[in-house]
């Protein structure tokens, strides 16, 4: 017929501890993956970024052109 229950338990077990091997294995990189995607706006587009002018504004911001800035 099919596979024993037993044998199926341990395919499920080897395939958690795969699992896992990799997720330590390569954390650090999966990590800093996961940070740019949490960042990342998918409705900014980069080309249409310009720095403000506004001397109030902090020194790292930045309107996009479809914004308006008041002065």
């Amino acid at each position: 017929m099919g596979k024993s229950t037993a044998t199926k338990q341990a395919v499920v077990v080897f395939e958690a501890f795969g699992w896992l091997a990799i997720e330590l294995a390569f954390k650090p990189f999966l990590d800093k993956f996961r940070a740019a995607i949490d960042k990342s706006d998918p409705t900014r587009d980069p080309d249409n970024v310009v720095p403000l002018v506004d001397s109030d504004a902090d020194a790292g911001a930045y309107v996009g052109s479809s914004q308006i800035a008041h002065h």
